[in-house]
């Protein structure tokens, strides 16, 4: 066999080990037809929760890679999302969705730290939320399973952006965003209504734009938590998640609350 010949093989068998190694530990969002059955995301909020693979039932759904390019035993930690933010197809019908710590080293390795069982519909889109705050005591952590309720007929003139509660220990919350340029500038926005823990909001339509967010009580007009320089762009729809602990002060701890932007689309 030639020089380039033997390269040639070695890249294929690079990538067929690789690919290997995904559809045994994860699902990767790829073009084409989607799926038939449900679609997931899931995220790891739970202040102070260990790192974590997420499952439903006995299927891994989510792993993250080493720099060796093995599966990494950190998980998906805290503020992060599974699968880079991607959409995992899943069978339509009921599940138990858990997240297991993925420390190999660890005594309580693949324990379920958290625990939930919905029932998920065929063609729609769904998020996992670990959240809440860590009790390394009992080693659990709250969750929530959210419809992402896509408008039917989307207007590719503006973004849609929704809220999403995951702060255990604060009252129910309203996301408003103020315009920061013209036109509008300076105008606030409330999107939805008042959204309580482990709630989400409707994707409301906004103007796209550069925005500061904030989220308030609904007796105040004082925000809780806020996060500045948001660019929601025309044609996308987002998901901002409040996390954190809202006794936190701190302006860099990890565990303050923080006004989480992820684009669903």
């Amino acid at each position: 066999m030639s020089s380039r010949g033997v390269l040639v093989a070695l890249a294929s068998a690079a990538v067929l080990t690789s690919c290997d190694w995904y559809e045994k530990n994860t699902v990767q969002e790829i073009s084409g037809p989607v799926p038939a059955g449900a679609r997931i995301k899931f995220f790891n909020f739970g202040v102070g929760s260990p790192g974590v693979n997420f499952y439903a039932g006995n299927r891994k759904m989510t792993a993250t890679l080493s720099a060796t390019g093995g599966e990494s035993p950190n998980g998906v930690t805290y503020g992060n999302a599974g699968d880079g933010g991607f959409y995992i197809a899943i069978a339509a019908g009921q599940h138990t969705l858990s997240g297991k710590i993925a420390d190999t080293a660890a005594a309580v390795h693949d324990l379920a730290i958290s625990n939930v069982t919905a029932t998920l519909a065929e063609d729609k889109a769904y998020t996992f939320y670990q959240s809440g705050i860590y009790d390394s005591v009992t080693k659990t952590v709250d969750a929530f399973v959210v419809e992402d309720n896509f408008v039917p007929q989307i207007d590719y003139t503006v973004a849609y952006v929704r809220f999403v509660h995951a702060i255990s220990n604060t009252n129910p919350l309203t996301l408003y965003a103020t315009k920061t340029a013209p036109p509008d500038s300076g105008v606030v926005f409330p999107i939805g209504a008042v959204v309580a823990y482990k709630g989400a909001g409707a994707f409301t339509a906004l103007a796209g734009g550069v925005y500061n967010l904030g989220v308030r009580y609904t007796d105040s007009t004082t925000n809780k938590v806020s996060r500045t320089g948001v660019s929601f762009l025309a044609g996308r729809i987002y998901t901002v998640g409040a996390r954190g602990d809202i006794t936190i002060t701190s302006t860099t701890a990890t565990n303050r609350p923080i006004l989480d932007n992820t684009a669903n689309r």
